[in-house]
């Protein structure tokens, strides 16, 4: 059973940092592509960092480009999320994700993103930026 544990969220002023962590465990392979995705109310889930596991390729869009990293430690089977320069257009709910094999084509709880077929979600991490 794959589990991903968010942790590092909170509340910070506008052009503050927030790292987010998350945990992977009970991978008996590694993980193809992991991500970072946000959802803020309202709105749809939206991918803000991916990352091919094997090559280090990543993936951002230009919403968060320049401002948020998203990097791995193999060792310890955690991905980070490094944020800077934080808006307030960036509160939402942080979620980790990580590839999953898709049993069909219409298989519930399954996001695509920059080539990636993400189905293990974390329960989640809030992040919180103040004006």
């Amino acid at each position: 059973q794959v589990q991903l544990v968010e942790s590092g969220g909170g509340s910070v002023q506008a052009g503050g940092s927030l790292r987010l962590s998350c945990a992977a465990s009970g991978y008996t392979y590694s993980a193809y592509c992991m991500g970072w995705f946000r959802q803020a109310p309202g709105k749809e889930r939206e991918g803000v960092a991916v990352i091919y596991t094997g090559g280090g390729n990543t993936y951002y869009p230009d919403s968060v480009k320049g401002r948020f990293t998203i990097s791995q430690d193999n060792a310890e089977n955690t991905l980070y999320l490094q944020m800077n320069s934080l808006k307030p257009e960036d509160t939402a709910m942080y979620y980790c994700a990580a590839y999953r094999p898709r049993p069909h084509p219409s298989a519930a709880g399954w996001v695509w993103g920059y080539g990636c077929d993400f189905g293990y979600w974390g329960q989640g991490t809030q992040v919180t930026v103040s004006s």
